[in-house]
């Protein structure tokens, strides 16, 4: 026998929840094939099978909630052969007609393996498992498999019907338990609501210099560093600087004392199916643009990919989110507690603009500091807002480090 075991969450979390076993008891397993994910209130854990034999029994079901050392579940060892064959045996029976297309597949409900990502999809948008052909190894439904389906139920004709009387307040309505990572997104923004003394102030700037050296030196770029050059390792560069001249921004309260950060650990926002997550580019002020690029990237697929690591979200000491990606104009985003201060990106948009006397079209974004009024003067926030706005007009100040 072997224990499947509720593994170390990480500092300060004390309990996870049980979102989705990949296997059912009596299923034959493979040591090291992923069995179950646990959602703990700030990342997504798999965990493992520890040895190769069969799912003898499932202690804790979905949705129940486990500590770590827990055990979720026991394998029996040395049992692979015998277990899938007896389970199997009636289902060898029943596909026998699938050479006729389209009917195999709606038949077993249960059959497909999904990947994880792909389970997520799926049951938030309540689609048929059995009516999506998986194009992974054996056979497994992919999370863009799982999307074409969804893309596919979304292009597909609305069936017309004659009026019907009014539907039931079940098909209209739909209660749908929080996730630990939501009730934790939610909890703790109220908090930094009630805790600190909120405040955004806005400016403007314009994006034609980053723009014109981003596309005379974009493609060498890539080729040397292997990475795109896109406008976000500007941003992580101008709020170092701007955070290195005004230290209060950088700064958090503890009880009757302020703490001053030395050190530049830039949280970016990163939205992903489950909610927003901050994972932390550190040491931001000693990186070159492509060491933050790279950084950027690696740690948005890891989010998107479920995989962040509780190290990789803690210890940020200012934020930077980015909501031009999804179209916004202006938006006063919320504080990342227990950090001061945090920067919204905006969308890149055309405006008519007076300059020397003139009128010319120019890409705009509209930057916003929303900052803890407690730690950080008005003075002090507009002077860190026009110290980015500086730099992003003039790009070359960030490379000479003026």
């Amino acid at each position: 026998m072997a224990d499947i075991m509720t593994p170390a969450l990480g500092e300060s979390v004390t309990e996870a929840t049980v979102a989705k076993w990949s296997k059912k008891a009596g299923d034959a397993v493979r040591k090291d094939e992923i069995l179950v994910e646990l959602e703990t209130d700030k990342v997504s854990l798999e965990v493992a099978s520890p040895s190769d034999g069969v799912l003898d029994f499932i202690a804790a079901e979905e949705g129940a909630t486990v500590e770590p050392g827990a055990v979720l579940g026991r394998i029996t060892e040395g049992a692979v052969a015998a277990a899938p064959k007896a389970n199997a045996a009636p289902k060898v029976e029943a596909p026998k007609p699938e050479p006729i297309p389209a009917k195999p597949a709606a038949k077993p409900a249960a059959e497909p393996v999904l990947a994880p990502s792909a389970q997520r999809v799926v049951a938030e948008n309540k689609l048929d498992p059995a009516a999506i052909a998986g194009t992974g190894k054996d056979g497994r439904v992919t999370k863009g498999d799982a999307l074409a389906a969804l893309e596919a139920r979304a292009k597909a004709p609305a069936p017309v019907s004659a009026p019907a009387a009014p539907r039931a307040i079940h098909e209209r309505e739909e209660r749908v338990k929080m996730t630990r990572l939501r009730q934790t997104i939610a909890r703790r923004l109220k908090e930094a609501q009630n805790a600190a003394a909120m405040l955004t102030t806005f400016n403007e700037v314009d994006m034609s210099g980053v723009m014109d050296l981003r596309n005379q030196y974009k493609d060498v770029f890539e080729k040397k560093h292997g990475v795109k050059l896109g406008f976000m390792s500007f941003f992580v560069r101008a709020v170092v600087h701007a955070l290195q001249q005004v230290p209060e921004v950088n700064a958090e309260i503890d009880g009757s004392d302020i703490i001053y950060k030395n050190h530049y650990d830039i949280s970016v926002a990163v939205g992903t199916e489950r909610g927003l997550v901050t994972p932390v580019v550190r040491d931001a002020d000693a990186m070159t643009l492509a060491g933050i690029e790279k950084e950027i990237g690696a740690l948005g697929r890891k989010a998107r990919d479920g995989q962040l690591a509780l190290e990789d979200l803690q210890g940020g000491t200012f934020t930077i989110s980015n909501g031009g990606v999804y179209g916004s104009l202006m938006s006063t985003p919320i504080l990342n507690a227990p950090q001061s201060g945090i920067l919204g990106m905006h969308k890149i948009q055309e405006r008519p603009m007076v300059v020397k006397g003139q009128i010319v079209i120019r890409p705009m974004m509209y930057l916003a500091l929303s900052y803890d009024h407690r730690v950080v003067d008005g003075q002090g926030a507009v002077t860190f807002l026009v110290h980015v706005k500086d730099a992003i007009e003039d790009p070359q100040r960030l490379l000479l480090d003026i």
